[in-house]
Order: C-alpha cells, then sequence, then structure tokens
C-alpha cells in the first residue's frame, strides 16, 4: 500500500478512506481514537519516510512517529485537550491487521503494540520539549499564548507584523535550535523499491566470505598484532621492518624497494586502516592491538566480511593511496568532503548494480558517474574525466578484492546498446531532452524494466532541464560505439555483495524485497506485497514457495482465494486478485471459476473484462448489474466522494441510472452499496436543483423576449 509522492490525489482520497473506515471500526469496538492522529500517522509513513508503505510499520517507524513527527508538526493550542496519540497509534496498528492491510515485513501486531507501549512514557515529554517542534509550530503557539486567534487571518498578520518588529517576546535559544535542526535534517528522499532478488543462506555466504583475499589479509593483520601489541613509530605508522615483513606475510603486493618509511606501501596502508575503521586493531599508547571483543567476529567469516563491507564506506583516501606521506584529493573524496560525495557516489554506484538483471558495462557505470558528477556541480576544476576514472577503479579493484563484485569481459547486453541506437536514443541515455521524452515509458538513463529508484546515479544524471556541453555529447556517441564494438569489462555484484548492499538499504529505511522471505507471511499479506512491490517473474517464484510450505495446492489456494473475499477494499481485492492469476499457471481457470462465487464474482468479472476474456455481450443481466457497481465503488475508493459525486454529475442523467442499477444489483459490500445510496440522493437532488435553475433561467429569458416592456 503505497502511493508516489506525485499521487496526491490518489493518496488523499486512499487516506480519507481509510481515516473514514477507521473512525468508525474504532467506534463500533468502542476505542477512543483521534482521526487526526490517524491521519498525521499515514502522512508520516507517505511523506516522512524514504520507502512510504503506509502499512508497513516497525519499531523505529514508531519511535519517530511518536518522539520526533509528532512533536515537531501537530500543534496543540493552548486551551485544546491534546489527543491520546499512542491510543491512537495502538488502535490503527490494531485497525491495519484487522482489515488485511499490515505489511507481513513490518513488526507483527504484538511487536507493535510492544513498541507503543514502551516509546508512550517518552511522548509527552518530547511533545513538550520546545527545541522539537517545528518552526510553523512555534510560532504558531506562540501567538496562540499570547491571544492571537489563530484562525484570523488578519490577526496573524499583524502578529508577523509585530514579530518582524522584535515586539513579541519568544526564547531565541529554542528558536536557534529549531534552526539548526532544520538544516541539519533536509528530510527523507522518497526511493522507489529495487527489484526484489534470490539469495542463497548463510552457509553459502560464509564459505564465500571465507575465499576472500582481503578477509585474510584483514585476520592476519590482527593475528600479527596480537594482544601483546607492535611498536609503532612516533608518526603513529607501522616501523619499516614490520611493514616489510608484513607486506610479504600478507601478499599486498606493494613494492618495498627504495621506501624509506611505510607510509609508501599504499595496500598496507589500506588493511590497516581498514582494520581499525572495522575494529579488528586499535592503538594504544604508540601500539597496534588486536581488539580484545573482536575475537568471535575474526573467527566467523560471514560476521567479518559484512563488518569489512560496512567499514569500507567510511574509508576515504586510504583507498586511493598516498603521495609523500598525504592522501591525495580524488573526486570521490577528499576534495569534496563538505559535501559528503563519497557518502552518495559509492552507494549510488552499489545501488546502479543491485538487483540489475544483468551485469553493467564499465562504460555505461563510468559515464554514468560522469553525469552524476556534472550535476552537482563537482568538476569545476577538473578540465578531464580521467581522475574520476581512476579513482572509480580503484575502488572498485578494491570492492573486487574483497568479494563483493566480480569482472569479467564480454559484450555487453543488448539493452544497453538499445539505448543508443539512434541520436535521440544516445541524448536520452545522457539526459538531454529530446522532442519524444514527453512518450517515454522510463526515465532518461534508466535501463527498461527499472524504476527510478533503483537507478543509482543513472536516474539523476542532470537537474531537469539541463543541456550537456558538446564534450558530453561526444563522450556519449563514444558510449555507443563501445558498447556496440565489441566485448568490454562487465560488472555485478556477488552474492555477498548483494546480500550486503540489501542489508544497507534495509538500514536506511529503504524497501529491498528478496524472494522467499514471505514464505510465512499471511496470504493477505503476501498477495498485498508481491501486488504492490514484485514484477511477474518474481512474483511466481515468490508464491511457488508460499504454496510450497502451505500444505496442499487446492488448500493453500483457497486460503488465497479466501483473503481476496475479506478484503473490504475493492480496488485492493482486484489487485490482489489480478497477481494471484497472474502468478499462476492456471490463473485464467481460477478466475473463470470465481466468477460463480458470490463474494468474488464481481472482482473476478472486473478482471474477466479487463483483460479481455469477456465482453459486455458474454455477462448475463445480473452479473452487468454486478459490473456496474463494482466500477461504481472502485470508482468511490479511487477518486474519493466528492471526486466521484464531480464525475457522476458531469454524466447526468446516465449516472443516476448507474446508481439505481448498482444499488439492485445485491452487490456483496453492503458497506459500500450504503455508501452509493447516500451517494445517489446526493447526485439526484443536485441535478434536480440543476434542472430547476436551467429551467428557471429560460423562463426569464422567454418572459423578456416574449412580452411587452413596461414602462
Amino acid at each position: 500500500m503505497i502511493f508516489n509522492p506525485a499521487e496526491e490525489n490518489e493518496y488523499e482520497a486512499a487516506c480519507d478512506l481509510l481515516v473514514h473506515r477507521f473512525d468508525r471500526w474504532a467506534r463500533e469496538n468502542g476505542i477512543d481514537a483521534d482521526p487526526f492522529v490517524a491521519e498525521a500517522a499515514l502522512e508520516y509513513r507517505h511523506i516522512g519516510t524514504p520507502d512510504g508503505r503506509l502499512g508497513l510499520w516497525d519499531q523505529r517507524h514508531i519511535e519517530e512517529f511518536l518522539l520526533d513527527w509528532v512533536p515537531r508538526s501537530v500543534t496543540v493550542l493552548p486551551d485544546e485537550e491534546p489527543a491520546d496519540v499512542p491510543g491512537t497509534l495502538r488502535a490503527l496498528l490494531r485497525y491495519l491487521d484487522a482489515v488485511h492491510l499490515a505489511d507481513p515485513r513490518g513488526a507483527s501486531l504484538s511487536e507493535g503494540l510492544e513498541a507503543v507501549d514502551a516509546a508512550a512514557p517518552c511522548h509527552a515529554e518530547a511533545m513538550a520539549d520546545r527545541s522539537r517542534w517545528g518552526m510553523a509550530k512555534f510560532w504558531i503557539t506562540i501567538a496562540a499564548e499570547q491571544g492571537v486567534d489563530v484562525h484570523d487571518e488578519h490577526a496573524l498578520q499583524d502578529f508577523v507584523g509585530r514579530t518582524q518588529r522584535e515586539e513579541v517576546p519568544y526564547d531565541p535559544e529554542v528558536l536557534q535550535a529549531i534552526a539548526e535542526r532544520q538544516l541539519r535534517s533536509s528530510g527523507p528522499v522518497r526511493s522507489e523499491p529495487q527489484l526484489p532478488i534470490t539469495l542463497p543462506g548463510d552457509d553459502v555466504l560464509r564459505e564465500q566470505a571465507d575465499r576472500s583475499p582481503v578477509l585474510r589479509q584483514l585476520r592476519g593483520l590482527a593475528e600479527w598484532a596480537g594482544r601483546e601489541g607492535r611498536t609503532l613509530t612516533g608518526s603513529g605508522r607501522l616501523r619499516l621492518s614490520d611493514a616489510r615483513e608484513l607486506v610479504e606475510r600478507l601478499d599486498t603486493g606493494d613494492s618495498t624497494d627504495s621506501v624509506r618509511s611505510s607510509a609508501g606501501l599504499p595496500r598496507l596502508n589500506l588493511l590497516v586502516e581498514w582494520a581499525k575503521t572495522a575494529r579488528l586493531i586499535r592503538v594504544a599508547k604508540g601500539k597496534l592491538y588486536v581488539v580484545a571483543r573482536a575475537e568471535p567476529v575474526l573467527n566467523d567469516p560471514l560476521g567479518l566480511w559484512r563488518r569489512a563491507f560496512d567499514a569500507f564506506r567510511e574509508l576515504r583516501g586510504p583507498v586511493r593511496g598516498a603521495r609523500g606521506g598525504r592522501y591525495r584529493k580524488s573526486v570521490l573524496s577528499d576534495a569534496y568532503d563538505d559535501l559528503d560525495v563519497h557518502d552518495v557516489i559509492l552507494p549510488d554506484v552499489l545501488a546502479t548494480l543491485y538487483s540489475l538483471p544483468y551485469p553493467m558495462p564499465w562504460p555505461a557505470l563510468r559515464d554514468a558517474v560522469h553525469l552524476a558528477h556534472r550535476s552537482r556541480s563537482l568538476l569545476g576544476a577538473f578540465a578531464t574525466f580521467e581522475q574520476a576514472d581512476d579513482d572509480l577503479r580503484t575502488v572498485l579493484g578494491v570492492l573486487e578484492s574483497l568479494g563483493a563484485i566480480e569482472c569479467h569481459r564480454g559484450m555487453a547486453d543488448p539493452v544497453f546498446a538499445d539505448l543508443a541506437m539512434s541520436e535521440n536514443d544516445i541524448e536520452g541515455w545522457a539526459g538531454i531532452p529530446t522532442e519524444d521524452d514527453d512518450d517515454l515509458e522510463t526515465s532518461p538513463g534508466v535501463l527498461p524494466g527499472m524504476s527510478t529508484g533503483r537507478a543509482g546515479p543513472l536516474g539523476e544524471a542532470l537537474p531537469d532541464g539541463a543541456l550537456l556541453d558538446e564534450e558530453d555529447t561526444r563522450r556519449a556517441r563514444k558510449l555507443k560505439s563501445e558498447l556496440s564494438a565489441g566485448p568490454v569489462e562487465l560488472i555485478r555484484l556477488t552474492d555477498l555483495g548483494t546480500d550486503s548492499v540489501r542489508r544497507r538499504l534495509l538500514a536506511e529505511g529503504r524497501d529491498a524485497p528478496l524472494i522467499g522471505e514471505l514464505a510465512q507471511a499471511p496470504a493477505a499479506g503476501l498477495l498485498g506485497v508481491l501486488a504492490d512491490d514484485y514484477d511477474p517473474e518474481s512474483a511466481r517464484a515468490e508464491l511457488a514457495g508460499w504454496i510450497a510450505v502451505h500444505g496442499a495446492r487446492p488448500a493453500a489456494l483457497e486460503q488465497l482465494v479466501h483473503t481476496v473475499r475479506t478484503m473490504p477494499f475493492r480496488t485492493r481485492a482486484e489487485a490482489m486478485l489480478d497477481v494471484l492469476v497472474s502468478s499462476l499457471d492456471d490463473g485464467e481457470r481460477l478466475l473463470r471459476s470465481l466468477r460463480s462465487d458470490p463474494s468474488v464474482a464481481p472482482t473476478a468479472l472486473s478482471l474477466l473484462a479487463r483483460r479481455g476474456i469477456l465482453s459486455p455481450e458474454d455477462l448475463t443481466e445480473p452479473e452487468s448489474l454486478l459490473m456496474v457497481a463494482e466500477s461504481l465503488l472502485q470508482l468511490c475508493e479511487a477518486a474519493g466522494a466528492d471526486g466521484a459525486r464531480e464525475v457522476l454529475h458531469q454524466q447526468g442523467r446516465e449516472a443516476e441510472e448507474a446508481l439505481r442499477a448498482a444499488l439492485a444489483s445485491g452487490h456483496p459490500d453492503r458497506e459500500g452499496l450504503t455508501n452509493l445510496q447516500v451517494l445517489a440522493e446526493r447526485v439526484s437532488r443536485e441535478r434536480k436543483a440543476h434542472v430547476a435553475l436551467v429551467r428557471q433561467r429560460g423562463h426569464r429569458r422567454n418572459g423578456r423576449q416574449g412580452g411587452k416592456r413596461r414602462r
């Protein structure tokens, strides 16, 4: 259950519907809940988190909502009674679970309720802490405390004027804290979900990790340092004799000829800094020691590999080597530390490789990074991209030694060459606007089948409307030639790399589906996630795995159909049934069989018609009525009551006839029919009023035209 940030109308209609039904559910169950708080919770998940999943709640979401989002954005005026925010959140979690909208990848209901209970005692304190407030909330509260009617626009304008003239007392330290926090936090950026991936089990990953050359070197370095420690030079470096020993012992590949200090051994220095960053070794009192608490992870290849991978992002200069004892500047790190480019480019490169169904050609990845640099205006002092290429090559080389990526030569997949088959296509790949851009189904630089969120630097190469110079266009044409001429270097993530990138994406709050993770999910949760996030091939694999662990196939299918049967939201029910039948070899046969199911028939008929399996002539009269009702119910859900009323109002008498047909259809959604009855009465009243007004105006015109003008 997710909406793109651009789908504001669709989100608002769905939010209104959810809040309305939640409010009624709470009242029917004797639960004291505040609809405004429920709306705030949905808004938080929609625009306040990277993944935007309304039905997925885990501990971090619950804590952030109660202790940050609500204190920052929800204003309680001095004369208002504060709502029971934790209580309403508990009720919302129960409701999402009851109507099968809870995402199974989040916390279970019991875990979610425990998280609310744990955070609730701190909620009141957070609400009272003014330094946690947002700027708008701060000033509105100050105004209300000074007797300003905040609902009166003129009174607020007068208050703003007095504030600008410094006539309003307030705490400047609190205001400064609010301003600083807002500057530090730009808010989350919505990221589209990655394609679902497959991974072997931890036992296989552990065996793969144990073969990593870098792990062998890190483990050997820690063992060499030992608990007794190794003496360092006065400048904190390895003694040259020790460094020479380690170069041979660890097989770093450094040349020890003519070096005067260990600073001239870049690969060894990288390993030392890497081991420090990974908390495997430490420096104390002029000596290098193994970290005592690191022993368990040193003995666990997979745990050590994951720690090394996570530490790699914190290594900046050491990855590129040293000159004269100092790390040189790089377009990937030191020259732009203030902009955290290292923390942007490297994750984007890995995200570009992640879940890609075919290896990435080096020329395509190289040019994508070039464009990412240009978009951020990072190359002003550099005449060429050679330094960027060198840095990227070095980083990829280290990742290959670690075992995070694999490189080999071969022909690029045709999809890359297809993007550069003509000059216009080259421009599209490079981010240059073309005449046909309005008709493209994918964004510039995004491979077919990839969402913009999967593209990494490919999808963010240039700001909207930016144009490339002649050099960029030349390089784009060169890209076409390189991809088509012959074998190129191909790069892909290994299983270990994929696993660790996925773990990082999840830690950042992004969505990264894993085929097989839904095997024990409830049927409704399974179909909901498949409908929202899975491509057809992955959905088939996930569904087959789910059926395999849920007993006999007929019983498993009945569970799945039953969850569609009991789904109270019409559009959701159709999406769930659609993905179910699309993911089965005999899906059409199942769909046809549901035509006679009293509860699922409207949804099945809608799908059969949409797929072109049934035409209007194939429907019986009762089925035609059900189809009309189903269409109207889905219209109300998608557009909201007001939107549906506007659409129906434009259709005039035909809309009234459709509503009468729907109300006589016997549709199983009794609640929906009740709402349609209210809508029908309103549409009828408005139409009659409109007709009367038209007649009245016509009568007046006729009277003026047909009668004598009186003096």
